[in-house]
């Protein structure tokens, strides 16, 4: 299914100190992480896009004008649904009428989610009746989203949601998020810096650094980028979509199938046949120029020089390998690179350990 890039988000933006300057063809369709590091500019682009900066620009979204040289919609009449890295519920109100304050926003619902579906999706049936000083961190997010969603929104906009939760909250609400991303029809902008949110929800990728758009596109290919940033240090990653084939009960190991191989990783209570993404560290990626399959490594993969750059400390150099249709990085020293004469172009083996890849 061939994806339409039907949002189209141009602005400039002044700051002292900070400047925004961006052109952006966005799908339509799943996940945009908007991507990069404190001060990039990622929650500044999603308050252009919601009206709550007034910058210099355009935007249309599926056809229809939001802003351009002379026309602003303002903030309460775009139909977009925010949620906040604070959950920002009202405190006197219960989860169901903070719920139905969403709904009365949009009196002549003709499609979208019921109060039930949304309920359901986000798994808060139980907390209806409570206040939110009764919810924890992750229990208030999830209210928030499905506050957000009430409104029916053509757009659902969210800024680093998870940002303000602990580790075991972010892990209690991801798997929520990612029945949001199989469910929604309506494209979402997430703003995260976490490359694991990235990994298991996005479909897309814009990697912002000051203010402006470093890379953009479809997410193994954009996130592997050995230029980025942050794939020159120690947490550069890349990520592969794939489809469970086989399982090792015994041995508490999945087979993940992908356009270019299979990849024995860690059986996290997977069936077969499903959908599965992970991550690919690039120290744990090691090359040779013949297949060994004689050592502990149990993925051996064939693959192609896409990509060389330089690490973020002297002597460290980065390597895109291409897979089929999918890359993964590997972090190797210069001396290593010039020992095996590796140039763009070059085939080699990838060695991966299982008990490394990350979901």
């Amino acid at each position: 299914m061939s994806v339409r890039a039907d949002i189209h988000a141009r602005f400039k933006l002044n700051y002292a100190g900070f400047a925004l300057d961006v052109d952006l063809n966005l799908p339509s369709q799943g996940v945009t992480a908007l991507f990069g590091p404190s001060g990039s500019g990622k929650s500044t682009l999603l308050r252009c896009i919601a009206g709550l900066e007034r910058a210099a620009g355009s935007l249309t979204v599926k056809g229809e004008v939001w802003q351009d040289e002379t026309h602003f919609l303002p903030t309460h009449q775009r139909p977009i649904g925010y949620v906040f890295q604070e959950a920002n519920l009202f405190p006197h109100l219960s989860v169901k009428a903070n719920l139905n304050y969403g709904f009365k926003r949009q009196p002549h619902r003709h499609d979208g989610f019921s109060l039930d579906e949304i309920v359901d999706l986000l798994g808060i049936a139980h907390l209806l009746d409570r206040k939110p000083e009764r919810l924890s961190g992750g229990e208030k997010q999830r209210v928030a989203i499905a506050r957000a969603l009430a409104v029916n929104p053509r757009l659902l906009l969210m800024d680093e949601p998870l940002a303000a939760l602990d580790l075991a909250r972010k892990r209690e609400i991801l798997p929520f998020l990612e029945r949001l991303h199989e469910a929604l029809e309506m494209p979402v902008i997430y703003v995260t810096h976490a490359a694991n949110e990235v990994a298991r929800l996005a479909d897309h990728l814009v990697v912002l650094n000051q203010g402006v758009v470093q890379s953009a596109g479809p997410l193994n290919e954009t996130f592997s980028h050995a230029e980025l940033p942050q794939q020159a240090s120690d947490a550069g990653s890349a990520i592969i979509e794939a489809r469970i084939t086989g399982l090792q009960p015994q041995w508490h190991l999945a087979l993940a199938g992908f356009e270019g191989g299979e990849l024995w990783i860690r059986d996290l209570s997977f069936h077969v046949g499903q959908t599965v993404r992970f991550q690919v560290m690039a120290r744990d990626v090691s090359l040779a120029l013949t297949a060994d399959h004689s050592s502990s490594i149990a993925n051996v993969l064939p693959a192609v020089v896409d990509q060389i750059s330089d690490g973020d400390h002297p002597g460290i150099a980065i390597v895109r390998l291409k897979i089929g249709k999918n890359y993964i990085l590997s972090r190797l020293t210069q001396r290593s690179l010039y020992s095996l004469g590796l140039s763009v172009g070059d085939s080699v083996w990838a060695q991966i350990k299982s008990a490394a890849i990350v979901e």
